[in-house]
């Protein structure tokens, strides 16, 4: 599948040598591999440290591709994931970190990164408590998966509305494309409702929904076009829920905690969530290890069915979603 045709994911990061360590037996040195931290390091950003977006696509096996419109590192290049690092501040509080690492063609290292799971601030340090080389992975996925949140009403094949919660595998769900379908997996993860994890509110009515949708930042919507208000030249639209963040009727929701929900089809769906269509779960090279070593390899079979049904080609770029009335623009698009 060429690139274009992928499902892209913008990743927040930083270039290692803007978190370096500050006391401990690395002094001076830029965070780095999982062999190479030291446990009890004291980091902190630099004051130069910037966060930077990082533009991926799934690649073969486990690995990761920058994408041709990334900001940062080299279009093309093979991105790998090194390790989840836990890091201690002052009041007790821990911050997750994964490491990535930019490979050149020949197999050099070109740069490695830091994504922290939940944001880091130049005034706090950071002590290392944990080097995980078994989570990272998981994590990833977790970020990665299209997520429901708890509360949220779902469209059952008789037409009745019942919360995520409390479905389970075999349900039947309606379906956009495909009518009723069974739900052949359901994933269930708590998570602090920070940075990558933070979820988006869409408020009632925003996009025609009969009551508040909240999802992960990633989640797409599917919205049919009366009229292109938006320009995206095409009648069928999705886009990410965190394009649409306006500060007033889509908001993000951060603090605390938030029950995020993932359901998987034998295809990749789209699903009527408080009344208004969204992507159930892809599963691809990136989500797949989100799933139960079990679980995972008796669905094994799904997976060049999802690629082939992935809706990648009607999503609208961010670059016309950046106007503080797009998800006004998207209701009235649809006769809202």
């Amino acid at each position: 599948m060429s690139e274009s045709r992928r499902t892209s994911q913008t990743l927040h990061v930083y270039r290692a040598e803007g978190v370096r360590v500050v006391d401990g037996a690395n002094l001076g040195d830029a965070l780095g591999f999982a062999g190479e931290v030291v446990p009890d390091d004291v980091y902190r950003l630099t004051a130069l440290a910037a966060e930077r977006s990082l533009r991926v696509t799934p690649a073969p096996g486990s690995a990761l591709r920058i994408a041709a419109d990334s900001e940062e590192g080299h279009p093309g290049a093979a991105l790998h994931l090194d390790s989840c690092l836990t890091f201690m501040s002052g009041d007790g509080s821990t911050t997750e970190c994964l490491v990535l690492v930019e490979v050149t063609g020949t197999g050099d290292v070109a740069q490695v990164y830091a994504m922290p799971l939940v944001p880091l601030s130049h005034k706090r340090d950071y002590v290392l408590v944990g080097v995980s080389t078994d989570t990272a992975l998981q994590r990833f996925a977790q970020v990665a998966c299209v997520s429901f949140t708890a509360g949220t009403m779902i469209t059952m094949a008789t037409g009745a509305q019942r919360p995520v919660e409390s479905l389970r595998i075999g349900d039947r769900v309606l379906t956009r494309d495909d009518g009723p379908q069974p739900i052949r997996w359901i994933g269930h993860h708590t998570a602090r409702a920070l940075g990558a994890f933070a979820p988006v509110r869409i408020r009632s009515g925003t996009l025609n929904n009969t009551g508040d949708l909240v999802v992960s930042p990633d989640h797409r919507l599917f919205i049919y076009q009366r009229r292109d208000h938006l320009g995206a030249g095409r009648a069928e639209v999705m886009v990410r829920a965190r394009h649409l963040l306006n500060g007033d009727s889509v908001t993000q929701v951060s603090g605390g905690f938030v029950d995020y929900f993932q359901m998987l089809f034998d295809a990749h769906q789209i699903i009527y969530a408080e009344g208004i269509a969204a992507e159930s779960l892809l599963m691809d090279t990136r989500t797949r290890a989100a799933l139960p070593e079990e679980v995972e390899h008796r669905l094994a079979d799904l997976l060049p069915g999802h690629r082939r049904s992935d809706h990648h080609s009607l999503e609208v770029q961010e670059a016309l979603l950046a106007r503080p009335d797009a998800a006004e623009l998207l209701k009235k698009s649809s006769g809202g």
